[in-house]
């Protein structure tokens, strides 16, 4: 368990360390002035000194579909970064909204979060390897009356997995939550956000996007389509009770 849980942990906490140039490499993000984008710029800076927070790099993705996330280890080293297709999708107020929300993730930690449930799940996918290859090569030749027996091993080994992948992706909806709302709390305006979320579902299914599974939790919303069981493994919570929850709270 402690070899598991070390190789998960230099794993996970290495891309921690590095999430920012990692990702904003991936999708070719480029770093921004206020010259280059003064209403975002602006934007980005009203809401981190709302939020007590250092200003943190703003980046633009050359990309159609309209997206945005926020990375960085700490409030320290964070990034906010925008598809030049939710530049012009969304009004300036919608799009305050958005990037509220992405502030709330760099205030909540969201970042060092995942890490640490990805680092948990991933010890106990290492251990259930561990104890699929122990199975097969260490105990198919002996009778095993005290333990679970290869079967169950083997069973075990597949079904723990799933559990804490089902786990990890529970702790991500829930962070999408917290983030929808201090975000609806820092612009003052919940609905604005519902109606950016709406039209940022539009907007993902007509303009798909080359993203990795790997990230698609860090966007505000899946960058990725799919249906039926793939929604028990969403990184995000179902639009719609994101929406009807922001709609449910009054303006502040």
């Amino acid at each position: 368990m402690a070899v598991a849980f070390a190789i998960a942990a230099v794993m996970n906490f290495g891309s921690y360390w590095f999430s920012d140039k990692i990702v904003l490499a991936m999708y070719r993000a480029r770093e921004i002035d206020e010259s280059q984008a003064p209403g975002l710029f602006r934007i980005v800076r009203t809401l981190t000194a709302d939020a007590g927070l250092p200003m943190p790099k703003v980046y633009i993705i050359p990309a159609e579909q309209p997206n945005a996330f926020a990375t960085g280890r700490n409030p320290e080293h964070a990034a906010v970064a925008a598809t030049e297709g939710i530049m012009r999708l969304l009004t300036p107020t919608e799009l305050k909204g958005v990037l509220a929300h992405e502030i709330g993730h760099v205030r909540n930690r969201d970042i060092l979060i995942s890490t640490i449930a990805a680092t948990m799940a991933g010890a106990i996918m290492i251990l259930a390897d561990m104890a699929r290859f122990g199975a097969i090569f260490g105990l198919g030749g002996r009778d095993n009356e005290e333990g679970p027996g290869i079967i169950g091993v083997l069973v075990m080994s597949i079904i723990a997995p799933i559990a804490a992948m089902l786990i990890q992706m529970a702790i991500s909806r829930s962070r999408e939550y917290l983030a929808d709302e201090t975000g609806a709390h820092l612009s003052h305006n919940p609905e604005s956000l519902a109606r950016a979320l709406e039209k940022l579902s539009l907007g993902v299914q007509r303009a798909p996007m080359d993203a990795s599974p790997a990230t698609a939790h860090m966007f505000i919303v899946n960058p990725l389509t799919g249906s039926g069981l793939m929604h028990l493994f969403s990184t995000h919570p179902p639009l719609e009770e994101r929406v009807a929850r922001l709609r449910a709270m009054r303006s502040y």
